[in-house]
Order: C-alpha cells, then sequence, then structure tokens
C-alpha cells in the first residue's frame, strides 16, 4: 500500500472509531505496513504518518485509559469538524454569483477550491440560486494567461510558505530585476492583484504587481517543510494602499477638510482612518488625516463638490486651487473662488 492510500485509510479508520484505537489494532488493522518488520521500524513508520496527518490538520492525539475507556489514539472531533453554517438562500445566491464572477475573470488564485466550493454550494442550494448576472472585469493586462498561471503559483507558495524566485518590473524603472521574495500574501484592491511579502535583494517587506512579474519559479525543496513565518502582527493594510492618498509617492502631509450637508454625516466612511470632530467654528466636521499622495487626494476631494473643503495646509490649499483652475479653464472659466 502506498503512503498517501494509507494515510486515506487511516483517517477513515479513526473518523469511524467509537473509542480509542490501540497501537496492537492499528497493527492488525494495517499488517502490510506496520508487521512483518520490527516494532522500532513499525512504531517510526507510524510516527511519520501520524506527523503527516497532524501537519494536514488531523487532529489525532493519543489518551491514556481510565475505568471508562482503553489507551489508544482518537480523533478529536469537535477541532476536526466545522460547526453547520446555516445561510439563506439569499446569502448562498450572492456567494454564488461573487464565486462565479471571479471564475469567469480569468485570473483568480484558488480557481479549483474556488470551483468545489461552488459546485457544494450549488449542490445544496437546489434550484434555488438563478444563473448570476454579474462580471468581473481586470483590464487587458490583468486578465493574460500569464497573470493567471502566476496567481495560482503564488496562492500555493503562499498558502504553503515557500519562496519564490522572480524576475521582476518595477514601474520606477526599465530594467528588470531577480528577487527572491518569501510570499505573505496577496490583494486584490480596484482590479490589480499586489504581492505583499520580504524581499531578499532590499531586505523588508515590498510590494510586486503581479502583472509585473515576466517569470516565476517556486522553491521546490522540501515542500511540506515552510521555509518562512509571516511576522506577528503583520497586516495588508499596512503595505497595500486602499485609497490613493495612501499610495506612498510623497513624504506625509497632514491635511484638515471641512465637510459640510450632507457630506458631514458620511465623513467616517469617506475617509477612513481620518479624526472626524464637529467644527467649533463655522459648520460642518473637520476631518483630519495624514496624505502620502497630495494629488490624488485632492482629486477625489473635487469630486465631491463645494461641501469638502480643504483647510490646512497652505501647500495643499495652493495646489487644489490650481486642479481647480486648470479644470475650470478647459471649460472655458477663469476664475476660482479662493
Amino acid at each position: 500500500m502506498d503512503r498517501t492510500e494509507r494515510l486515506l485509510d487511516l483517517v477513515a479508520l479513526f473518523l469511524d472509531a467509537r473509542e480509542p484505537i490501540s497501537w496492537a489494532e492499528l497493527r492488525e488493522h494495517f499488517p502490510h505496513d506496520y508487521m512483518g518488520i520490527s516494532d522500532d521500524a513499525a512504531e517510526r513508520k507510524f510516527e511519520r504518518d501520524k506527523a503527516e496527518l497532524l501537519e494536514l490538520g488531523f487532529p489525532l492525539t493519543y489518551i491514556q485509559g481510565d475505568d471508562e475507556r482503553k489507551d489508544g489514539y482518537i480523533v478529536n472531533r469537535d477541532a476536526y469538524y466545522l460547526p453547520e453554517v446555516d445561510l439563506t438562500k439569499e446569502e448562498l445566491a450572492v456567494l454564488y454569483a461573487a464565486g462565479s464572477a471571479a471564475l469567469t475573470s480569468g485570473a483568480f488564485p484558488g480557481r479549483d477550491d474556488l470551483s468545489h466550493a461552488l459546485r457544494k454550494i450549488g449542490f445544496f442550494a437546489g434550484n434555488a440560486l438563478p444563473t448570476p448576472r454579474v462580471r468581473m472585469e481586470l483590464g487587458t493586462d490583468q486578465a493574460s494567461p500569464q497573470l493567471a498561471a502566476h496567481l495560482e503559483q503564488l496562492w500555493e507558495a503562499c498558502a504553503g510558505h515557500k519562496w519564490v524566485q522572480m524576475t521582476y518590473v518595477s514601474p520606477k524603472r526599465p530594467e528588470s530585476t531577480e528577487r527572491k521574495v518569501d510570499p505573505y500574501g496577496l490583494v486584490l484592491r480596484r482590479g490589480s492583484w499586489t504581492l505583499v511579502g520580504y524581499c531578499h535583494l532590499r531586505q523588508e517587506v515590498r510590494t510586486f504587481q503581479v502583472h509585473r512579474i515576466r517569470s516565476l519559479k517556486v522553491n521546490t525543496a522540501r515542500p511540506r517543510s515552510p521555509d518562512f513565518e509571516v511576522p506577528e502582527g503583520f497586516a495588508f493594510d499596512d503595505h497595500v494602499a486602499s485609497y490613493p492618498w495612501q499610495h506612498r509617492f510623497h513624504p506625509r502631509v497632514d491635511v484638515r477638510l471641512r465637510l459640510t450637508g450632507e457630506l458631514a454625516s458620511r465623513a467616517a466612511s469617506l475617509f477612513p482612518g481620518g479624526t472626524v470632530a464637529p467644527a467649533t467654528e463655522g459648520e460642518g466636521v473637520l476631518v483630519d488625516l495624514p496624505v502620502t499622495f497630495l494629488d490624488g487626494f485632492l482629486r477625489f476631494c473635487l469630486q465631491l463638490g463645494p461641501a469638502c473643503r480643504v483647510e490646512s495646509p497652505e501647500e495643499a490649499r495652493t495646489r487644489v486651487k490650481e486642479m481647480a483652475t486648470s479644470i475650470l479653464e478647459k471649460h472655458g472659466v477663469r476664475e476660482v473662488a479662493a
């Protein structure tokens, strides 16, 4: 019996058991694997099998018997089985639509796992799920076959904590560089996939746009042994910007805004991470937040209209006036109010 088949049979045996299984009983169930060799060799072989089961998340433990049960190996069923998820038909439909849109996008990691999950949802929901009318478009670069292949490789590397070797073209310079990276995870934001990981060349955590990776190879040595651990406290939000003003293009500038009218009640949702307080003078609320890409921030503010006003610093007030003047000039208007 090969090892994979033996491991599957061990799982089936332990899940079917209603009481602990002793070492002697295990040898009887697997005579071709744990018998016919020395006791020490058989025990070492089972220890390797047990270690692999534990690595795969199978909670196998050994217990000392008492008056009510015997010694042996047993599975912690509470730790093994997930609690039943009681979703409504509407919630299942939303999950199915989102998953289907991700699959049809052409580039989404974990496609096989996602397809399997959707089949399960469809099976349990019966005829309750309509054909979803949802489409996800990631753009020309994002939908390339090379991107899809790289996302699958990175998905496996992130899950197995295996380093990758890649040829990368940065948007800041034309020449490519060779990078060895410990991949911490993948982020999809605003239609673009980003890899976040520790770059051995730069000796720090860096971000990489996946569509700029020209070649990729995952470390295949010792596939069941992780090459690295993700640092405790690591967070994607510390490295991948969610909003235009969070891109780290320039030194930090602390900006204050005044929001009035309907925008005042939406201040926290419009500017996450900002400090919102009622204005002590004048109307509306004041929002203070750090900005590392001033032009991106001011473009967003201009979209909100006159109910969003830049209060400080002076460089931000000057710049937003310049941007507004440029826009109005294109429409034949020459003057902008201060």
